[in-house]
């Protein structure tokens, strides 16, 4: 078997489809062990590939690295994103290697095109209103009063889910109305601390000192004293956001978001933010706040002597 020639494939017609797909198909799934699902779905990247090619009347063994940029360009102008790009790349790579072993091709032009990035999207953030129905549930046993307490932290201080459950009854400061954490890098940081979060934090020290004590120092504690794990915190918060009615997953770094956003909507102070959050760079913070073009273009306007209108 052979792969047609331009001019046998220019003269066919779209549902005329080189037997070599099929031959394709067949190699994902024997050698490859791939499941019929997924190469399916090469196979119709395959086929993408070849109308691509037949649009610029080529032959497939003749495709030069620019004309493969040139439909991944192409592609990407038509609204497909960098993660389907990748996986269609990967599939043309998949078939040169094939056509390289099996039908004599000298090249795969794929080699070293990448797909455009794909932006990172941004972590939702509950509004005020969600994350005040979220902590307003009956304390009426031990862990629940826990859990408003962590609760009410994260979002109060904006803390990551390590920084949490690593806190010692030590790195509160009720006088000062702060935390003391260890972020990333080793990095020692103090964030304030907001009113409710403290009153949550006096009410759970009391069920604290009830509980076994396996671990004096650790602020949070499971049922047998323990210093609490992360995926406890996960599932504590998951399963009380399912009960308080809030919509989708909430999960601890969803209460950091919000803290971000919350306070800079407020204020306002970008900076401020990165050095709560911790963030070594103010352009992780820039991202990670969704600071939106409106709120730089005032901050512009009202700062740079030559944006200043004239009255």
């Amino acid at each position: 078997m052979s792969v047609p020639d331009r001019q046998s494939r220019t003269s066919e017609s779209p549902a005329a489809e080189p037997a070599f797909v099929a031959d394709f198909l067949s190699h994902l799934i024997r050698e490859r062990r791939l499941s019929p699902h997924t190469a399916a779905a090469y196979a119709r990247d395959v086929r993408v590939l070849l109308e691509l090619t037949q649009e610029q009347e080529s032959a497939l063994q003749d495709l030069q690295i620019h004309q493969i940029r040139r439909f991944v360009a192409r592609l990407h102008g038509r609204g497909l994103g960098g993660k389907s790009l990748a996986r269609m790349l990967s599939a043309w790579r998949g078939l040169f290697n094939y056509l390289a072993r099996d039908h004599g091709f000298t090249r795969n032009p794929c080699a070293g095109v990448r797909a455009p990035k794909s932006p990172k999207p941004l972590p939702k953030a509950l509004s005020p209103d969600e994350a005040t129905r979220l902590v307003s549930f009956p304390q009426n046993d031990p862990l629940a009063v826990r859990d408003r307490a962590m609760f009410e932290l994260l979002y109060s201080s904006g803390l990551r889910l390590s920084e949490l459950t690593s806190l010692r009854q030590a790195d509160i400061s009720f006088g000062d109305a702060t935390v003391r954490v260890i972020g990333k890098g080793n990095k020692t940081r103090v964030i304030p601390v907001g009113s409710h979060a403290l009153r949550a934090l006096r009410d759970w020290l009391p069920v604290r000192a009830c509980l076994p004590h396996g671990n004096d120092s650790a602020l949070f504690l499971n049922r047998h004293g323990d210093a609490i794990s992360p995926r406890t915190v996960q599932s504590r918060l998951k399963a009380w956001g399912i009960k308080q009615g809030l919509p989708g997953h909430v999960h601890p770094h969803m209460l950091r978001h919000s803290f971000a956003s919350h306070v800079l909507q407020s204020s306002g102070d970008l900076r401020a933010v990165q050095e709560m959050l911790g963030h070594a760079s103010i352009s992780t913070t820039q991202v990670y706040t969704h600071l939106d073009f409106q709120y730089l273009a005032k901050v512009y306007d009202a700062a740079h002597p030559r944006a200043k209108k004239k009255r």
